[in-house]
């Protein structure tokens, strides 16, 4: 399974949530593969805000490596599930995609990790250390909801 996060500049959020899923997915064996991109080309070779990186590393995670790339056609043909971060970034890709079937691979990230408070995940990057501890927290327990359901998935329940 092959999975595309996705944000505004692939620089906080979308980052951490593939650090997040793909550390996840290691440590229980599955065969799932995670990238990140943007909606926005503003950071395209950028590596992730040094924010993000602090916060994933107090957590156990190394997303320093990882370097902003922009959402791509052959995204919707690479990747089985493409999730937004939020509301906004979920219509940049849907008008992005040209074939209707593809379109059913574009998902709201916390929506479909079965969230029901919140619909976005918040922006930190014009926001304090404290923010991006909140956002890692999300993506880190919507994360565990969506390792549950690829667990499902591969098991065929």
């Amino acid at each position: 399974m092959r999975i595309l996060m996705v944000c505004l500049g692939n620089i906080c959020r979308s980052p951490m949530a593939e650090g997040i899923l793909r550390k996840k997915a290691m440590e229980l064996n599955l065969p799932v593969t995670v990238d990140s991109a943007g909606t926005g080309s503003y950071h395209v070779g950028e590596n992730p805000d040094p924010r993000a990186i602090k916060t994933a590393k107090q957590f156990g995670i190394d997303i320093s490596g990882l370097s902003a790339r922009q959402i791509s056609e052959n995204d919707f043909t690479e990747f089985d599930l493409i999730y937004a971060m939020d509301e906004e970034n979920l219509r940049d890709i849907s008008t992005r995609v040209s074939d209707v079937k593809q379109l059913k691979k574009v998902k709201l990230f916390l929506v479909a990790s079965g969230e029901r408070s919140v619909k976005n995940v918040p922006d930190p990057w014009y926001g304090s250390m404290q923010d991006f501890v909140e956002v890692f927290k999300l993506l880190n327990q919507a994360c565990d909801r969506i390792i549950l359901s690829i667990k499902a998935e591969l098991s065929g329940n």
